[in-house]
């Protein structure tokens, strides 16, 4: 099979029927073999009984309903675990993403060899406020951290190999960071095309405020497991003796200069009436805890059925 089309869905009903057909008009057009994967996650309008009719119609059409609420995440991870096609594209449902733009999505993955190609908005039909400015912030921030030059990284529409959606894992609210989970996972072949942004035909959207919270923590987290999944005592081992180190120095230079005083006959203050000696012995003990979570944390990680799990990308034998 060629394409899988893969659309995670809320309370779409109006959208669905028009999107389905300009897909399958797209898809005739080029003489693509497909599918159209429709995830529903736990709408609350007719958007299931609107799946079903159609799928009578056109068994391409597939459906997966969640018995509730899940997110985007977990329709994006139930829909790459069920895709068939030699490469899958993601879009959302509301019109917005347009399935014109597929062929060209689908001849960068098979002829230039992208492994991803992540879509582009450049000119938005969002609010300035609450969606173009942010949304910009947060693509720089992306930018800076992970080092994936991609000015959409948040973008519905993009296309995978196969092989890509097939070994990561998107979960929490991790679909905003595919493209540095496939990184992670041995990808670098990144892409990114300009694409058309419509303006939303029918309904209002549905992520809220609360994505400027999320976004920044998921962000940290992706960022961490990245990095240090498989060897947190380079995070917490380092870092704990360093503070440790910071603070056994600053214990040092008091004993030092307590010692000196004695030696010139000068009493003073004890040690313990400076404020000095108990920022330095708590930074002993934080650091002492940051290295004892590191060592922790390695234990926990030699011990995960998880820990020689890698991505083989060519075998030279069965």
């Amino acid at each position: 099979m060629d394409i899988s089309v893969v659309v995670p869905l809320f309370n779409e009903e109006e959208s669905i029927p028009e999107l389905t057909a300009w897909i399958k008009k797209v898809m005739e057009k080029n003489n693509f073999s497909y599918e159209i994967m429709m995830i529903d996650d736990g709408s609350r309008d007719s958007s299931w009984e609107i799946i079903e009719k159609l799928q009578n119609d056109n068994p391409l059409i597939k459906g997966i309903k969640f018995r509730r609420n899940y997110g985007k995440s977990a329709a994006l991870f139930c829909g790459f675990e069920a895709a068939k096609g030699d490469v899958v594209i993601t879009m959302d449902a509301d019109l917005q993403d347009s399935p014109d733009e597929i062929p060209e999505l689908y001849r960068m993955i098979k002829e230039d060899g992208f492994d991803l190609v992540s879509g582009w908005k450049k000119k938005r039909f969002d609010p300035v406020f609450t969606k173009n400015i942010p949304s910009k912030l947060y693509n720089w921030t992306v930018r800076r951290m992970t080092g994936i030059k991609l000015h959409d990284m948040n973008c519905g529409l993009k296309a995978y190999r196969k092989n890509v959606i097939k070994s990561i894992e998107v979960y929490g609210e991790m679909h905003r960071y595919i493209p540095v989970l496939a990184k992670w996972a041995g990808y670098k072949n990144i892409g990114e095309k300009v694409v058309v942004h419509a303006e939303r035909k029918y309904g209002v959207t549905k992520f809220g405020l609360e994505r400027f919270v999320r976004g920044p923590l998921d962000l940290m987290s992706v960022t961490f497991i990245s990095r240090f999944v498989k060897r947190p005592m380079h995070f917490f081992g380092i870092l704990g003796a360093l503070i440790f180190f910071v603070g056994l120095l600053a214990a040092a230079y008091l004993g030092v200069q307590k010692i000196i005083q004695l030696n010139h006959g000068i009493t003073g203050h004890l040690i313990t009436d400076s404020p000095y000696f108990y920022i330095a012995l708590t930074s002993m003990i934080i650091g002492a805890q940051f290295f004892m979570g590191g060592f922790l944390g390695e234990l926990v990680s030699r011990s995960s059925s998880e820990r020689n799990k890698y991505q083989i990308e060519v075998k030279t034998f069965e």
